[in-house]
């Protein structure tokens, strides 16, 4: 027998559509701005090691990676990690995104609270999402046995909520590290002030993923915690 439902259309599929067009807006803005070539012709690689000198940083390594924005900062490895359509090119939105992630290199030197409690909770937060469907199912299928038994289930949406907590604290971190790369940007003159505006608009859609991805987060315990009203909710009739 077919069954519907209707929590899906309701919570997932806004989550899955605003997703889709920031993931959208943010391929579409690279995808402009990395055929526009820097009047300077700096290379994103160089563009990063500019930002890192201007902020005293000397001892990270740049690395060239492959992939399509796959483009990070490793604290551990005390190294940024730049794709090589980044690394190697000299486009206003390679520019933008190295610079943005050596911000992130930039922030762990400074020691930025948000940023240092992000990378604190990233494991733990991978854990208590994974228990917390774990155990929201169970506590789902223990209702419809036993109302009392309810109880799991919301245990599993407060372990599950840990999601949402990282991608809240992420985005802060993500756009303190657009700031302080745009800002070197303007202090360093990697850009002129028409290029700046392109990087900004590369950063500014990126930056709304992270936006798209909370929103996800939030909408997903939304609709477990419909979920288990409903089929809770049917053991108690």
């Amino acid at each position: 027998m077919f069954y519907f439902d209707s929590t899906y259309l309701i919570f997932i599929v806004p989550a899955l559509i605003v997703s889709l067009l920031a993931q959208l807006l943010v391929t579409s803005r690279y995808n402009k701005y990395s055929k526009v070539l820097a009047a300077q012709g700096v290379t994103g690689a160089e563009a990063a090691r500019r930002v890192l000198l201007a902020n005293g940083i000397t001892y990270l390594r740049i690395e060239r990676i492959s992939g399509d924005l796959t483009d990070h900062y490793d604290p551990k490895e005390d190294v940024i990690r730049l794709s090589q359509k980044v690394y190697d090119s000299a486009s206003i939105a390679a520019v933008g995104v190295a610079c943005h992630e050596a911000g992130h290199a930039v922030q762990h030197y400074e020691g930025y609270l948000p940023a240092k409690f992000r990378n604190a909770i990233v494991k733990a937060t991978n854990i208590s999402s994974r228990l917390g469907v774990i155990l929201i199912i169970a506590g789902i299928f223990m209702a419809t046995l036993n109302p009392e038994l309810v109880i799991v289930a919301y245990i599993g949406i407060a372990a599950y909520s840990a999601c949402a907590l990282f991608q809240l604290v992420t985005l802060p971190t993500e756009f303190d590290a657009s700031r302080r790369g745009m800002k070197a940007i303007k202090d360093t003159g990697i850009l002129t002030a028409e290029e700046q505006k392109g990087a900004r608009k590369v950063l500014s859609a990126a930056a709304l993923t992270y936006v798209a991805a909370l929103f996800t987060s939030v909408m997903t315990i939304l609709r477990y915690l419909a979920l288990i009203s409903r089929f809770a909710g049917r053991r108690n009739d």
